[in-house]
Formats: C-alpha cells, sequence, structure tokens
C-alpha cells in the first residue's frame, strides 16, 4: 500500500525536488500558492510552496530511500519517532483548497509558546488562550479570563 511521506528539503529547493522527483518516477505534490511580489520598479505574481521545505510523496514503505537519490532532499518528516504519514484525505483537501476561486492570500504557521489563540470547538470553544507548554503529546495553555490551566493531549 503505498502511504503519503512528507519530504524535507533544502531552503527554496521545493519546486526543484518535486520536477526531479517526477522525472526519476516517484510521485509526488508540493503544492503552491501565487502570491504578488514587489521589488522596486515592478510588481509580480509567482508561485511560491505553500510548506516551506516540504514536499509530499506517495510510495511504498519499503521504497522510502529512493527520494534520496534526489539532490535537494535532506530527510524524511518525523512524528513520534516513525515517518509522518499523510492521509490521502488530506491530501485531497489541500489539493481542493487550493482550487477555490476566493483564496487570496494563505500563509502557514505552526503555534509557539506565547501565542495567543481562539479555541474555536469544544467545552471552552471561544476561550482566549495562551500557550504555555508544547510537547509530544499535549499542549498546556492558560485561560486568563477563567483563571484556568488547561491540558490538551493530541494524537
Amino acid at each position: 500500500m503505498k502511504n503519503w511521506y512528507v519530504v524535507y528539503t533544502k531552503p527554496k529547493w521545493e519546486k526543484k525536488v518535486a520536477e526531479k522527483l517526477i522525472e526519476v518516477g516517484i510521485e509526488c505534490y508540493c503544492p503552491l500558492i501565487t502570491q504578488m511580489r514587489q521589488w522596486s520598479d515592478r510588481k509580480k505574481a509567482i508561485e511560491v510552496p505553500l510548506f516551506n521545505s516540504y514536499v509530499f510523496v506517495q510510495l511504498e514503505d519499503g521504497n522510502r530511500n529512493s527520494v534520496f537519490q534526489v539532490s535537494g532532499v535532506v530527510r524524511y518528516l518525523f512524528w513520534l519517532g516513525k515517518p509522518a504519514i499523510v492521509k490521502d484525505g488530506e491530501i485531497e483537501i489541500i489539493k481542493t483548497s487550493l482550487k477555490a476561486p476566493n483564496i487570496s492570500d494563505i500563509s502557514v504557521t505552526s503555534i509557539q509558546v506565547g501565542d495567543r489563540i481562539k479555541l474555536e470547538t469544544g467545552a471552552f470553544s471561544n476561550q482566549d488562550a495562551i500557550v504555555q507548554e508544547i510537547s509530544n503529546t499535549y499542549y498546556t495553555l492558560v485561560l486568563e479570563s477563567l483563571g484556568c490551566v488547561l491540558k490538551i493531549k493530541y494524537k
């Protein structure tokens, strides 16, 4: 069975790595978005990767080392000690979302200690929180308005 894995690339090599992976027969996906860039003399729309230094590859578990024949590939992204596997449905969601006509500007950021966030679901929905700690299995959030600390376990 083929799984989608995340390959970490050299900075700014995502499109080159994706092209070379396709050339050697490895199915891959590098989601691109169009952004307007301003130079001193002009503006130009350019395609940039949605995820910096990441390319998704789909292959058999036994063939995972074949990606290293392509220059620019650094390593696989790991999650809890194993190569991170992305579900087919998640790849389809990314593809579908990027085809939506009303998308103008997208950026992907990770949550970091000290960030202020708004909880969107669950018992504490619509509560503002400050990220106090991030571990491999949980987030610790401070809910100032309720005067409590919330520990959220994730899978």
